[in-house]
């Protein structure tokens, strides 16, 4: 156990040979960190959490100098020393010294907090130079990092997909609290498949060494930027979440930059550190890796409801956090399907763009929106309204087909581009689906057709709700539906299980789940 007096002696300016002005406390799950000034003195707690055990001296002396050992690879001018903690023979503490030794303390200097990367991208202080120079440290420190043996037998297959049914496992007492039952077994099924689909790929990595003795907890409260770049506070404490494929590591502080919301630093950071790794293999992991850390992250953000002194607003705290990371793990497990391009078809107001909108931003697709391009291109602001009759103005056959080849070929480019794109628009007619569908058989990329479906009476009074509101680009109402109705071509082209029919009188949120696992029956099959 930790000795009785340890937390409260080391609290205390006067414990430190150095004596400085203050020292302040901060407490994890698993350590005691003591702030003295320039100093910072980190203490492990006698604890057992199965994948960590500090329930012995001998123990917590072994990762104490694991720890030193580690994290001198990256921040060699940081981690100090180990120190002993000892009891002279009236029953005080002193650092060395007289005495027997209750316990050890890892001795570092105290980084500035200024020049953390978090605050810095807070405050609007970091560009793409900042995330490419973190991108080549981190690829310099993986080709340098251990591999081989023992290395490569932990961080196999079988240990990738050990890790992902141990978090599943732990989760399930959160199912219902921070984690819906429909985004767990949305990840769990897409995690599953992607590691037997991938089998080959995982053990190539192996086989060509990218399994590294790596960081392991990569996120942005251990960079800090000074003169260079230094990584700190690497896992010690378990080989099986350290020894892991580059990719991982990588993917860990991409997804900390969505969380955070930093998106387009985290597109910077991959493209850059897939440069410097010259590793294009990366871009086909990320997504699965990123899911698996987002998970990670939200598991142990709820291990926190399970501490019985947790203070009801902190409780709060915690179950919110945990839900965002389980929800950002869920939309990463949509991403995981192969690249497509999906077409929005139906009558107006049958919700196709708010569905498009909430599936775009799962799958991280570039949306085109019919009625925003039609009046770009005749020179109009999006949200003017033009209430011309049916297949007039703006809304002319001419118009209309020059604004499905617009869409056309900037779904084209963005596909070249590797994205996946959603074109939100009626798709009325069988020779505007067919021009599509066989640009994507030609650039060799999946293609449905989400056919949006609705009650008229919904329709109706989403038409007119729309109209009222007047900011919105559609200038769809009832008497434009009845004609569109009337003209439009029954989708009877797709192949089976190309097109989807989703009844939108439903929440967003039920439509987008129910798209998200039909595709991915789809990818399974």
């Amino acid at each position: 156990m930790t000795h009785r007096d340890l937390v409260e002696v080391m609290s205390k300016p006067s414990f430190y040979l150095h004596e400085p002005d203050r020292v302040d406390l901060i407490q994890t799950h698993i350590s005691y960190i003591f702030i003295a000034g320039d100093r910072v003195y980190k203490v492990k707690k006698a604890v057992d959490f199965g994948f960590l055990d500090f329930t012995s001296l001998a123990k917590r002396e072994h990762y104490c100098r694991e720890e030193l050992r580690l994290n001198r690879r990256l921040a060699p001018e940081m981690y100090l020393d180990v120190l002993e903690i000892r009891e002279d023979s009236r029953g005080e503490l002193h650092i060395d010294g007289e005495g027997h030794t209750v316990e050890y303390a890892l001795e570092m200097k105290r980084l500035p907090q200024e020049r953390m990367l978090k605050k810095l991208l807070g405050e609007g202080a970091v560009d793409k130079t900042v995330m490419d120079k973190v991108a080549a440290r981190l690829a310099d420190f993986h080709r340098r990092a251990a591999t081989g043996g023992q290395i490569d037998r932990i961080g196999s297959l079988e240990t990738v997909r050990l890790n992902h049914e141990e978090n599943f496992d732990q989760t399930q007492r959160y199912v219902g609290l921070t984690l819906p039952a429909h985004q767990f077994e949305f990840i769990r099924t897409g995690a599953r498949a992607f590691i037997e689909n991938q089998k080959a790929l995982f053990d190539q990595r192996v086989a060509d060494h990218k399994i590294r003795d790596c960081h392991g907890d990569l996120h942005l409260e251990h960079i800090c930027i000074t003169d260079g770049i230094v990584i700190f506070d690497c896992i010690e404490f378990n080989e099986r979440f350290r020894y892991e494929d580059v990719a991982a590591e990588a993917a860990f502080l991409a997804m900390d930059l969505d969380y955070n919301g930093y998106p387009d630093y985290a597109q910077d950071f991959v493209e850059s550190y897939i440069r410097h790794a010259s590793d294009p293999q990366v871009a086909i992991l990320l997504n699965f890796y990123k899911c698996y850390y987002a998970y990670v992250r939200g598991k142990v953000t709820s291990f926190r409801l399970d501490e019985a002194a947790i203070a009801p607003r902190e409780r709060e705290a915690a179950a919110g956090a945990a839900a965002r990371y389980f929800d950002l793990a869920y939309s990463y497990a949509a991403r995981l399907g192969k690249q497509a391009l999906i077409l929005m078809a139906g009558l107006m107001g049958t919700g196709k763009s708010a569905l498009a909108a909430s599936l775009g931003g799962r799958l991280n697709a570039d949306v085109i929106r019919m009625d925003v391009l039609r009046k770009t291109l005749i020179g109009i602001e999006p949200t003017e309204k033009r209430l011309v009759p049916f297949h007039q103005g703006p809304y002319s056959g001419e118009t209309t087909r020059k604004t499905y080849a617009a869409a056309l070929e900037r779904a084209e480019q963005r596909l070249q581009e590797g994205r996946t794109v959603i074109v939100d628009a009626s798709f009325g007619s069988r020779e505007q689906r067919e021009r599509f569908l066989k640009r994507a058989e030609h650039l060799g990329v999946d293609a449905f057709v989400i056919e949006c479906v609705c009650d008229e009476a919904t329709v109706r009074k989403r038409l007119d709700s729309r109209l009222a509101d007047g900011s919105d680009a559609s200038d769809g109402r009832w008497e434009i539906y009845e004609a569109q109705r009337d003209r439009f071509d029954a989708i009877t082209d797709v192949p089976e299980g190309r097109h989807l029919v989703i009844d939108t009188a439903r929440s967003v949120e039920s439509c987008t789940h129910e798209v998200l696992v039909r595709r991915q029956g789809i990818d399974a099959g």
